[in-house]
């Protein structure tokens, strides 16, 4: 169970040296045992994934020398004291200046297992996080889109093969996957970088005011239009206009998005000019526009014009190996925002990054690390499903019942209210909606009756 971690075993006692390897060999150590404090800090670098086992009483350079010297090469590489009775008090006075633990001769072999296997685990977290810190820094040029799987190359290189080519684009993927950080990916990446990127999500525009923020309108055109406004189309002309969860846009406003996208024009309320435009339009969905079924009454001719590239991004829980990165990126960011030191990655984090279903995807890992950072999230096991819950149930039919059961604990923590609940699960209004509907969940059980 120990495998991969390297003791560097220091001893010029040649009889307990050997007996002191066999036990952390027979543990599953990777022991390399020296007779010198020179020789073994000859065979330390920083980063390295190794535990030190150090007499204190050595002829030359003796183990707390050694000590000093290693905490200036490397502070966080563990080193355990051995110690003779009379060495006691300067291996405590060692342990309050970094030294991980002492142990006193004679020593059960249990008591050096146990206290080496602590070294061990907490030296493979430190290895870690320094990993993804460096990984996150070396994915700079590619922010916010980060990931190393097959998959998110995959989707890297194909966002940059069709930046430039000027098509439109369909993005499809669930909520919090990353589809606006996709879009203006696709605008940074094109020859159309220096005109305005802008998104609208037709989701959360009301019906009343959507064709006048699409299309503009002259003053006049109807009650309470004073003054002349330049729709959000048109002034995308030159750069990109990026139309998140499309299959919301109503009925009617779909029929003069058809003729934008065919004509490149757009005609603005209260006027019968036409006005040419030049994007590009990228439109994202979070159902599949394809399905009949899932489509409901989004017109089939506009789903067609649009779907010239689609572009998947695939949910989290679906390349799991990017969470640790993922999350190391958002630690360091929340951590700049609100002036706080970067956390480690315990064992526990480390457990619910892999466990957790993270049915919000990039979005609800984001706002986790920020609840980490800030030291208000409570114990993972506190939030993980019951024994049993979802015994029985397919891999989708588990992801639906946690997401049920995130909504309600977020109506829960909000008794009820509608905007605190969006923020705390940062998901659209109709979409909350949609998923209430869906998981059979009345938002009036969790308000408080007056």
């Amino acid at each position: 169970m120990n495998k991969g971690t390297n003791i560097i075993l220091v001893d010029d006692d040649t009889a307990l040296r050997h007996a002191t390897r066999q036990t952390l060999e027979l543990a599953g150590f990777t022991v390399r045992d020296v007779p010198s404090a020179s020789q073994a800090f000859a065979l330390l670098s920083p980063d390295l994934d190794a535990v030190v086992v150090s007499d204190i009483r050595m002829a030359g350079m003796d183990g707390l020398e050694l000590f000093s010297r290693i905490k200036a090469l490397d502070p966080e590489l563990p080193v355990l004291l051995i110690t003779g009775h009379g060495d006691i008090d300067m291996a405590v006075r060692a342990m309050q200046n970094g030294a991980y633990d002492f142990i006193a001769k004679p020593f059960a072999a249990d008591r050096l297992v146990q206290s080496v296997s602590r070294a061990a685990d907490m030296r493979r977290l430190v290895i870690e996080n320094r990993r993804l810190r460096k990984a996150a820094e070396a994915s700079q040029d590619d922010l916010p889109l980060i990931g190393q799987t097959p998959a998110m190359e995959h989707l890297r290189q194909t966002l940059r093969q069709i930046a430039d080519t000027d098509i439109d684009v369909l993005v499809a993927g669930e909520t919090g996957s990353g589809k606006e950080v996709v879009a203006t990916l696709l605008h940074r990446w094109s020859r159309r970088n220096r005109g305005n990127f802008v998104a609208l999500n037709c989701g959360a525009l009301p019906e009343t005011v959507i064709e006048s923020e699409f299309f503009g309108h002259e003053a006049g055109a109807f009650t309470g239009a004073q003054k002349k406004r330049i729709g959000r189309i048109e002034h995308a002309s030159g750069g990109t206009l990026f139309l998140d969860e499309i299959e919301s846009m109503p009925p009617a406003t779909q029929v003069k998005m058809l003729r934008v996208l065919e004509m490149r024009e757009v005609t603005p309320l209260g006027i019968n000019e036409v006005r040419p435009v030049d994007l590009r339009v990228v439109a994202a969905a979070k159902v599949d526009l394809g399905n009949p079924a899932e489509r409901g009454d989004f017109r089939e001719d506009l789903y067609y014009r649009l779907n010239v590239v689609t572009v998947s991004i695939p949910p989290l829980r679906e390349r799991r190996a990017d969470i640790p990165l993922l999350f190391s990126h958002f630690t360091a960011r929340a951590a700049e925002r609100f002036k706080r030191d970067v956390p480690a990655l315990t064992g526990d984090i480390a457990r619910h990054l892999d466990t957790h279903a993270w049915p919000g995807n990039v979005r609800e890992l984001a706002h986790y690390a920020e609840r980490i950072v800030l030291g208000i999230t409570p114990p993972p096991q506190a939030i993980l499903e019951p024994s049993g819950a979802t015994e029985g149930l397919s891999l989708p039919e588990r992801i639906e019942h946690h997401e049920g059961n995130l909504i309600r604990q977020a109506l829960r923590d909000n008794d009820g209210d509608v905007r605190r609940t969006l923020d705390a699960l940062g998901i659209p209004r109709k979409t909350f909606y949609d998923k209430l509907q869906r998981h059979g969940i009345n938002r009036n059980d969790y308000t408080d009756p007056d």
